[in-house]
């Protein structure tokens, strides 16, 4: 597994297997089989549900807990300044694990700005490796810094063809903050599209893999999802090939600006 590295010298593996969804025995099965696959980053969150399974996943798998990238986040119910350190020893024993790799603030929601002080001062401690954020928008990435002096190493955000924000993906490399993508699949509904299918055919590629294959050109990290082995095996395939600058730029042009959440609470984008 090929990695990028964070502004602080750590390395984080570029693809990760997301768990979003995923929930009861499917989950542990799932992350089982990710890792026997040859992933080595796992996400999940405390709002998944599914930390326990997870954790039971990994340990399924046999693959040594120092060999994979664990991230988890913190939902916003938990940003008081009291709840953040108990939120993190929870997901840790929901998980299993002495550590996380990777903790991130879920949404710009609530009191972020006091959350991401404390999760600084833990980082500072030694307690969590790097921290982040999830799906913060520009604003929110400068108020946290200018407001804590700490820089997020980590922005998860929702990005697929159809969705790029390639604006506040630009902004995060210029400042050293590494992309992650959600959704890099747009939720399954881009699989059928017919400008995806063609170059997939061009590569005899899936077009799972072109949209994989995009996001890493773009220097940002997929996070796919199946429950699907042979999909896991297959998601991965992706560094025999690369797509052309004409290929790149026919994916940019599928830009709608349109989001596929569904479930993501309203918070301030503007």
């Amino acid at each position: 597994m090929n990695t990028f590295k964070l502004a602080n010298g750590n390395e984080i593996p570029e693809i990760a297997f997301g768990t979003w969804s995923l929930n009861g025995q499917d989950a542990a099965d799932a992350v089982c089989s990710a890792l026997k696959a040859g992933y080595r980053h796992i996400d999940t969150a405390m709002f998944y549900g599914n930390e326990e399974f997870v954790g039971e996943g990994i340990r399924r798998s046999g693959v040594p807990r120092e060999e994979i990238f664990l991230t988890s986040k913190i939902w916003q119910t938990d940003f008081d300044a009291e709840k953040v350190r108990p939120a993190y020893a929870q997901s840790l024993k929901n998980l299993g694990v002495d550590y996380l790799d990777l903790f991130l603030l879920h949404w710009p929601y609530e009191d972020y700005v006091g959350a991401w002080k404390i999760l600084g001062e833990m980082y500072e401690e030694g307690l969590i490796r790097n921290i982040g954020v999830s799906n913060f928008q520009i604003h929110h990435l400068k108020e946290v810094e200018r407001e804590t002096g700490i820089r997020p190493l980590v922005d998860q955000i929702e990005s697929n063809p159809r969705f790029q924000q390639r604006e506040l993906a630009d902004y995060c490399h210029e400042q050293g903050i590494v992309v992650e993508a959600w959704g890099p699949l747009g939720k399954g509904k881009l699989l059928d599209d017919p400008v995806l299918t063609q170059i997939a055919g061009a590569y005899g590629k899936t077009t799972a893999q072109i949209m994989i294959r995009w996001n890493l050109q773009h220097d940002v990290i997929p996070l796919p999802k199946t429950v699907h082995e042979e999909r896991m095996k297959s998601n991965l395939e992706v560094f025999d090939f690369v797509l052309t600058e004409e290929d790149m730029a026919r994916i940019d042009a599928l830009e709608t600006g349109k989001s596929e959440r569904s479930y993501a609470p309203e918070y301030r984008w503007k």
